[in-house]
């Protein structure tokens, strides 16, 4: 049975294991979802995830599988104009159980979180543009794209080494209120 919580420091280690797994290297080709043709180097580091605990706008939350992590999400609140977003990142599925439908619920639960925890009323999300299959998926849970950019850290190694040249973030938004 899915399970569904809030990280601790203990948690931490294999957190980055699976983030690492799922986004980079030849264990990442597995799934659907990586970004090993794009990016070599880490996806993330023990010092961000400490950072992003240590941050009470910030929630990772992890997915398990019989006490076996098997995916998680950042879950963000952030004010712009007056107005609460929520922002959805670093979504990781483990490659041997993408396409099962354990991303679509993490999502569910990241969105839930934010609408009915932090009380954003929109959630957003930035996608590497080459990622179009990714951002196809997205569409199909109801995200749109806003048709803003904004550009990928290429000099900052924390995120990852550019493989290709002209890497850039797309944002995606959905709207989180109740449909009536």
């Amino acid at each position: 049975m899915l399970r569904i919580r809030p990280a601790a420091v203990s948690d931490l280690v294999p957190l980055r294991a699976l983030v690492e797994s799922a986004y980079r290297g030849d264990s990442a080709r597995a799934g659907w979802t990586h970004e090993a043709d794009l990016l070599d180097g880490q996806r993330t580091d023990l010092a961000a995830l400490t950072d992003i605990l240590a941050d009470g706008s910030r929630t990772l939350l992890l997915a398990e599988e019989d006490g076996v992590l098997v995916g998680s999400v950042l879950v963000a609140l952030e004010e712009r104009a007056g107005e609460s977003y929520g922002y959805l990142g670093m979504l990781t599925v483990r490659p041997d159980r993408q396409g099962s439908g354990l991303g679509r619920a993490i999502v569910q639960h990241a969105e839930h979180h934010a609408l009915h925890t932090l009380g954003a009323a929109r959630m957003e999300m930035t996608v590497i543009k080459a990622r179009r299959e990714l951002i196809a998926w997205y569409e199909r849970l109801g995200y749109a794209d806003t048709g803003r950019e904004s550009p990928f850290p290429v000099d900052d190694p924390r995120f990852g080494i550019p493989k290709v040249a002209g890497l850039v973030f797309v944002v995606l938004e959905k709207s989180l209120a109740p449909r009536r």
